[in-house]
């Protein structure tokens, strides 16, 4: 009967390490890189950008990543500082994703097409898939004042913008944005596929939809009417708020991750640890470490 018991709780024990083992992964997170040539201002060392980063990689290479991602404003402005600033991008190991920021589209009109090309994206909103995980990459700039680059999508950045501009939101500022009306009819494409795929839907955004400031995306209302019926979806991950922020709302891990160009002597980057039922993020610098706790 001893015997019994052993052999049991041993395959228990197997199969447990072979269900984390077949879910878990790890990846890398930097957010508002933020490079130019420029003056420090707002606490943010520009031209430090490089170092940091590429102090960054060399720790995140260490380990063997599932890919990394940064959560936006690769650049501060001036398409010349992607040639700074890519190269060391690239010395990444492991397979790495964009978001797209505010400030990556502080170019001259004729060039932002061409900061999208750059940053190797064929879409400017986009899915992958690791794991029992789909990760959905928002596109926060698809309606605002400085990423709406077709007729179409500057009337309906005017329209949304008019809307809004009476209800004295904290966030309807210009350097903010929306999603699209048809950015969010995909969105619930993608939510219905995981669903049906049993999949657990992870956001990442440059812009945050919690806590309330004025850094959220402009239709973050429309935004949460979407998501409410998905108890699948997990977590929130953006950028933008270089103080970096957290709040956890109907289970939803919404979180902001520092910017790693702020302060004249620290960093801010992190690695992210999926495992079944949690997420152990490990905070490097001023980013903060923590266990997220999925239900």
């Amino acid at each position: 009967m001893k015997k019994y018991f052993l052999l049991l709780a041993i395959s228990l024990c197997i199969e447990s390490c072979s269900e984390n083992k077949e879910t878990s992964f790890k990846i890398g997170i930097i957010s508002d890189c933020q490079y130019c040539d420029c003056d420090v201002k707002w606490d943010r060392y520009y031209k430090k950008a490089p170092q940091r980063l590429q102090e960054a990689i060399a720790i995140l290479n260490k380990d063997s990543l599932t890919y990394t991602i940064h959560l936006g404003d690769f650049i501060d402005k001036n398409f010349e500082s992607l040639d700074r600033i890519l190269p060391l991008w690239g010395k990444l190991e492991s397979p790495s994703y964009h978001v797209l920021g505010n400030h990556d589209f502080e170019v001259k009109d004729s060039l932002k097409e061409e900061v999208i090309k750059r940053l190797n994206l064929k879409k400017r909103y986009y899915s992958f898939v690791e794991k029992d995980w789909r990760f959905i990459v928002l596109d926060g700039n698809d309606l605002s004042f400085h990423g709406a680059l077709t007729i179409a999508k500057k009337e309906q950045t005017d329209s949304l913008f008019n809307l809004l501009k009476d209800k004295e939101l904290p966030y309807l500022k210009k350097w903010n944005g929306a999603l699209s009306s048809n950015q969010l009819s995909w969105v619930k494409g993608e939510l219905d596929f995981a669903v049906k795929n049993n999949q657990k839907v992870g956001f990442y955004c440059h812009f945050p939809i919690f806590p309330i400031d004025q850094h959220n995306i402009w239709n973050r209302e429309q935004f949460l009417s979407l998501i409410k019926p998905y108890n699948n979806v997990k977590i929130f991950f953006n950028g933008h708020n270089h103080a970096g922020a957290y709040q956890i709302e109907n289970n939803v891990h919404y979180l902001t991750f520092k910017g790693m160009v702020d302060t004249e002597n620290t960093s801010a980057f992190a690695k992210v640890q999926f495992d079944k039922d949690t997420i152990i993020i490990e905070g490097y610098h001023r980013e903060p470490s923590r266990k997220l706790v999925i239900k």
